[in-house]
């Protein structure tokens, strides 16, 4: 059997006025492709591990296009060169007998709402009906009509922060080789959920979040169950099918498929108000900071998330803390290419005077003069701790503005973990406050060892003040830009072909 393997992951935040290019994607083809997630905790990798246990199958990799970090919206350039790109390799590929693709999910484009549907079903056409198509992706994916019409099945995480990349790789290859083989026939079940959620209670392994997971996991662990989960979409994607989704596979029993769905919409209904942030101002975030003693204060800008896609120039904090006459040691990370390009001219030891930050988002941040030294210069070239990889940030500056630490990037790179700190010789944990611009990390990146962790009430593309955000094209209403008293789930059946 020759499996094809696929794979397009971006997530996007249309409110980051800063758009995507392609040449903000790692694109690998063929056996480059494999080699580049063999090993690592990755879908790709989950998958191949399931694959290449069966001497019956032979992999077919095509073509990946992975985006650096998450960033705005597609360009229509950019959008049309991948799309081109991805389908020319399907094309290629030789007699495949099934496929799977990993996706996010979450992408948007210039001209296309849905970019993950349009490729799944260009695919289709490609490959024909009698080829199954299998389809992981995150649960912060927009699960859409067009998705679920030309896919078999889909297979979302069960974890947030996400850790199980690989294991979902795997349960996807498992579910595929099930319809191959002939012992399954996918049936869909897909509620839609009128909510946008953000906070600690989508931690799966201590919120409530976690309960519908748990359901979910019961449902796959059935005899007759494929795969099942909670999309709770991204609420910076503003696209038209914007929304949470309980979603579960069935091996050809639509009526538990319906059934399962429900309850695990109702479940997560009933405690939708509950999944929310509780956001603190940046003033009392400020005195909070300068009343902690002893300890690391963190304060979570998730407003500028550069993993939920914002542009990672905000200095609002900064602002703040500099008005505020904080006088201790805090570490902040920015996206500022003008300022490191004046570093790399100034060289290591230099002083001198920048504009720092809202050099992408101008509507949002102004710039504030700082004096600064250089006191490091690198490629921004560095492992992320959490999976080996290498991130490439582009030129990198480590400024001290006084008491400030200011690690400036020329590009945005996620931040959900300590690397880029790590990387550029400061350690978060000898710093009296730490700007971290993520919603959620694992415990031991900060939360377990920090004093205080603080969630700031900041500006943003990805603000979980999700009201002031703007959004103008997802189906109302909906929760919490909308108050909804009558929601009545209904289940949704899909079968491909």
């Amino acid at each position: 059997m020759n499996i094809l393997i696929a794979e397009m992951m971006l997530e996007v935040s249309t409110f980051n006025p800063a758009p995507t290019t392609h040449a903000d994607f790692v694109v690998t083809r063929g056996e480059a492709f494999l080699a580049a997630r063999r090993g690592r905790n990755l879908e790709v990798a989950g998958a191949l591990g399931i694959f290449e246990g069966r001497t019956d199958v032979t992999v077919i990799p095509t073509y990946a296009a992975h985006a650096v970090t998450s960033g705005g919206r597609l360009t229509t350039v950019a959008w049309r060169h991948l799309a081109t790109e991805f389908l020319e390799a399907v094309r290629q590929a030789e007699r495949p007998d099934g496929a799977y693709v990993c996706m996010h999910g979450a992408m948007d484009a210039d001209g296309e709402h849905d970019p993950e549907g349009f490729l799944l079903a260009e695919m289709c056409a490609i490959l024909g009906a009698h080829v199954p198509i299998v389809v992981s992706l995150d649960l912060h994916g927009i699960l859409t009509d067009k998705m679920l019409r030309h896919a078999d099945a889909v297979v979302p995480y069960h974890t947030y922060p996400h850790t199980d990349f690989a294991s979902t790789g795997a349960r996807a290859a498992r579910l595929l080789l099930k319809v191959m083989d002939g012992a399954a026939r996918p049936v869909t079940a897909r509620v839609p959920i009128p909510a946008l959620v953000r906070g600690d209670e989508l931690i799966t392994a201590t919120g409530y979040f976690g309960r519908q997971l748990r359901m979910a996991l019961a449902l796959e662990n059935h005899p007759a169950g494929l795969s099942a989960g909670m999309f709770i979409g991204n609420p910076f994607t503003d696209v038209p099918e914007l929304r949470s989704n309980a979603v579960v596979v069935t091996n050809d029993d639509a009526g538990l498929a319906q059934r399962e769905a429900l309850a695990i919409a109702r479940d997560f209904w009933d405690g939708h108000e509950r999944m929310q942030v509780p956001l603190t101002s940046l003033g009392d975030a400020v005195r909070i900071a300068r009343e902690t003693t002893p300890g690391t204060t963190i304060l979570v800008d998730a407003a500028d998330a550069t993993s939920s896609g914002a542009s990672g120039d905000s200095n609002a904090i900064l602002r703040a803390l500099r008005d505020g006459d904080y006088a201790r040691r805090a570490l902040i990370p920015i996206v500022d290419a003008p300022a490191v390009r004046a570093a790399f001219v100034a060289g290591v030891g230099a002083d001198i005077p920048v504009p720092m930050g809202g050099a992408l988002d101008r509507a949002r941040f102004e710039p504030i003069d700082l004096q600064v030294r250089v006191r490091m210069l690198s490629d921004g070239s560095f492992v992320n701790e959490s999976d080996g990889a290498t991130w490439l940030a582009g030129d990198t500056a480590v400024l001290a503005a006084q008491n400030f630490m200011i690690i400036a990037t020329s590009r945005p790179v996620s931040l959900y973990n300590r690397s880029l700190f790590l990387a550029h010789g400061c350690d978060p944990a000898t710093y009296d406050c730490v700007i971290v611009k993520s919603p959620q990390c694992e415990p031991h990146m900060f939360r377990s060892w920090a004093a205080r962790y603080v969630d700031v009430d900041a500006p943003g593309s990805t603000s979980a003040n999700v009201r002031g955000l703007g959004h103008t094209i997802c189906a109302r209403p909906i929760w919490p830009l909308d108050n909804i008293t009558d929601y009545q789930p209904v289940a949704q059946l899909f079968r491909r072909g």
